[in-house]
């Protein structure tokens, strides 16, 4: 007999047939499909920003400019040598873990986005690189060093991108902020969707309820009710959103690799960014949940 009433109460509150349903879904798809492609943008900005970290403030770049001279061979001579004394004086630092000058392949790699395919490096007056990797946690003054290397080389000049890479990191920090504000926005609008949907229902069926408190059933009963039903939304939703989502974060990766310099293409979703993504229909049901529960109950414990 128990078991027949609890049965039979699962179809006393008629939510399925809300006309508030399908807009409820449609508007839990479109959040957290703006929330997945928001998402992955924050968790790929974060991925940039430790790629930056870990591979270019632990560098620093030796610049060795071309000597100007009508001797042509001689001129580039000279810059190698020069090249040559900057390279030794780096490798004798305690602080540098590696010197690898660049060749000319690598130079010609370089310049290939700005000048094009047709260019030859050897043909041009192209100053010599140099790239120095720093040990973990090293502290270096850079002044002292650049005083040592125009010493030594006084063609070559240090660059330890921190200028730039500040200007870089600004710019990244300020993206996350906004998104991270457009994640809040779209919870809390969808929260409010799902707040205004569940009272709307409420006033739809409050004859109904009134009757299941006649006959002695509480709020938290009613609450669940509501509770179940909007979190079966909160997933289909979810799943279709995220569906959709998908393709559209795959979209917007190829578009960004397709950005010369390499700054974009280091922003990287790893295995637990994805499943954080794939976890957010299993978030709006939460959500959703949750906020279908406590509307009911508020609401009732206030009018009823």
């Amino acid at each position: 007999m128990v078991y027949k009433t609890i049965t039979t109460r699962k179809k006393e509150l008629p939510l399925q047939d809300d006309s508030s349903n399908l807009f409820l879904q449609v508007m839990i798809s479109i959040a957290v499909f703006l929330f997945g492609v928001t998402l992955a943008g924050v968790l790929s900005i974060n991925s940039m920003l430790e790629t930056w970290n870990n591979s270019i403030l632990g560098s620093l770049t030796v610049q060795v400019m071309p000597i100007n001279d009508v001797n042509e061979e001689q001129a580039k001579a000279q810059t190698l040598a020069q090249q040559e004394k900057a390279v030794e004086l780096l490798r004798a630092k305690n602080e540098v873990e590696k010197v690898t000058p660049l060749n000319n392949e690598q130079l010609q790699k370089l310049i290939q986005p700005w000048l094009g395919d047709g260019i030859d490096v050897k043909d041009l007056p192209m100053p010599r690189l140099i790239d120095v990797k720093l040990k973990k946690g090293v502290e270096v003054d850079f002044m002292q060093w650049a005083e040592e290397l125009a010493q030594a080389a006084p063609q070559a000049s240090l660059d330890n991108h921190k200028l730039w890479l500040n200007k870089l990191i600004k710019f990244a920090d300020g993206l996350k902020l906004l998104a991270l504000t457009v994640l809040v926005l779209v919870v809390l609008i969808t929260s409010g969707a799902i707040f205004y949907c569940t009272q709307t229902s409420l006033g739809l069926h409050k004859y109904i309820i009134e009757i299941l408190h006649l006959m002695g059933a509480k709020d938290t009963y009613v609450a669940q009710q509501y509770a179940k039903r909007t979190a079966w939304l909160g997933l289909i939703g979810g799943i279709y959103g995220l569906i959709l989502a998908i393709p559209t974060i795959f979209i917007i990766a190829n578009l960004a690799k397709q950005i010369e310099g390499g700054i974009i293409s280091e922003a990287r979703l790893s295995f637990l960014d994805w499943s954080v993504i794939f976890s957010l229909p299993i978030l709006s049901m939460v959500i959703a949940m949750i906020t279908a529960y406590y509307t009911v109950k508020k609401t009732l414990e206030k009018f009823m």
